[in-house]
């Protein structure tokens, strides 16, 4: 009955694209054991995925290290047409692969579809970026030589992906890393394996040379073996991450034995402020969708709202309102459904153990707070006020549908906020001061800001964070250079 009507099993999943063996040097092979995959909101298993370890790994490194030589000297069209046609059967199976991602992450089914197009995007981009990369003729100080600037591919990069963007988390770096002429293993999120087996599916179908893209899926047990194999195998050139802080800080270390080129995108902890000056209607669609998309489980989703004593209130009551009037809790499956479940009963616990702590120190809760009648990692969209920078909502990152709201009195006061974490990977603010917006805007310690826009993701855009929210950037023509070595040749004895 109701939202829960439509919750699918591995049998409406399309068999055309569900693969549940890893794919190393374009073949798929099963492993002696296997974990299962479930969906998290119904808890039903999807079908059980091939468990590598450390051995898997290490032979799906050495077939990409094989493959290099003749990808990275292919000419850039030839690999830029190869990942066209790679985008083109993405947008063409766009239904079969949003049914894969909400099946096993959860979110609606019409986010899932937003996912895919931004997904394949990627690979169109770079695609496009392939051929423009450019090296450099530098005028030289003496009259019997030349100095060139070469870029070169750096090697096999290991690829370490979450479950929330289960295949836009992929094709953002793979897209770049395949464009600059390297090859890949990816290692996808214990959780959300089959998006990254199905993208490999149509890699193959795409004629993606054997070896270039692999896959080697794991349980949460063997994560850590097959990680560190990625992170130390001197055959591996670049590892690119995105994840928990905690995780990134274990790779790096590892990392540094061999002095591998790395990709950090961590933690986040938003900020979104609100201030006097807002248009208040259009703050409070930003927050809507900068919090609630994938019920907050996003690495740019909002933290902590900062909201100006001038408009507080007003703020608060209107948010209330969308948060009721727009958000429904439920299967992804349902059409209606705007709010998905959580990935997992952990998830669940967090968001519990953040509003008890809050409530327990004053905060009010606005609407929300508990967990949904649907049960399972369902939750209920919650709004808190009352909110003060002692409580663990404002001190670490919730990753669900948890909105605390902080009321300020200057400009200085939400600045000094806002820069307290020690991390920065998105911001947000409202206003309609053209001085306040460039102030702000120069000030935020994060990676991107978005000024009277909630979502600030894009192809064209450098994705990525400072403090500990990471090293580099991704898409935009900046994403393609975490790929590249530079070599410069001096000519001489001319």
């Amino acid at each position: 009955p109701g939202p829960v009507a439509s919750r699918r099993s591995s049998c409406a999943l399309p068999a055309a694209l569900l693969r549940r063996a890893a794919l190393l040097g374009g073949r798929w092979v099963e492993t002696p054991v296997a974990f299962p995959v479930r969906d998290p909101a119904s808890g039903d298993e999807l079908g059980r995925v091939s468990d590598c370890g450390e051995a898997e790994a290490r032979t799906a490194v050495r077939i990409a290290h094989e493959a290099g030589a003749s990808w990275g000297r292919l000419p850039a069209k030839e690999r830029s047409a190869l990942l066209r046609r790679w985008y083109e059967l993405m947008i063409e199976r766009k239904k079969d692969l949003a049914t894969i991602i909400t099946a096993e992450n959860g979110k609606p089914l019409k986010e899932a579809e937003g996912e895919v197009l931004y997904s394949a995007s990627f690979l169109e981009w770079f695609a496009e970026e392939a051929r423009r990369v450019y090296g450099d003729v530098i005028p030289a100080s003496a009259k019997d030589r030349r100095i060139l600037v070469l870029k070169q591919p750096v090697g096999v990069a290991a690829i370490i992906t979450p479950w929330n963007f289960p295949s836009a988390m992929i094709t953002r770096k793979v897209g770049a890393a395949l464009a600059a002429g390297c090859t890949v293993v990816v290692k996808p999120a214990e959780d959300t394996p089959l998006s990254a087996l199905a993208l490999g599916e149509l890699a193959n179908q795409a004629g993606i040379p054997a070896g270039v893209y692999n896959v080697v899926p794991c349980s949460r047990q063997q994560a850590p073996a097959v990680g560190e194999v990625l992170c130390t195998d001197p055959l591996v050139a670049k590892i690119s991450f995105t994840g928990s802080t905690a995780t990134g800080k274990i790779l790096l270390k590892h990392a540094a034995g061999t002095v591998k080129r790395v990709s950090m995108e961590l933690g986040g902890h938003a900020p979104f402020i609100v201030f006097d000056s807002a248009d208040v209607d259009r703050a409070v669609a930003g927050a809507l969708a900068s919090k609630y998309r994938n019920s907050g489980q996003t690495c740019v989703c909002t933290n902590r709202f900062l909201v100006q004593k001038g408009i507080h209130d007003k703020f608060i009551e209107k948010f209330a309102k969308a948060i009721e009037s727009e958000l429904r809790v439920g299967s992804g499956f349902d059409a209606k459904t705007t709010q998905g479940p959580l990935i997992n009963e952990k998830a669940v616990e967090k968001v519990e153990r953040h509003i008890n702590d809050a409530v327990s120190q004053g905060a009010s809760v606005v609407t929300g707070g508990k967990r949904h009648s649907l049960g399972k990692n369902f939750f209920e969209p919650t709004l808190l006020s009352n909110v003060t920078t002692k409580m663990l909502c404002t001190q670490e990152e919730t990753f669900g549908p948890l909105a605390p709201v902080i009321k300020f009195e200057t400009e200085a006061e939400a600045i000094a906020i806002a820069n307290a974490a020690d991390v920065g990977l998105a911001g947000y603010f409202y206003s309609q001061d053209p001085a306040q917006i460039w102030r702000v805007a120069e000030q935020l310690e994060v990676g991107m800001v978005g000024v009277n826009e909630g979502i600030v993701s894009s192809v064209e855009s450098p994705f990525g964070g400072i403090k500990q929210s990471g090293i580099g950037r991704e898409g935009s023509k900046y994403g393609i250079d975490e790929y590249l070595e530079i070599k410069y040749v001096c000519f001489g004895g001319l």
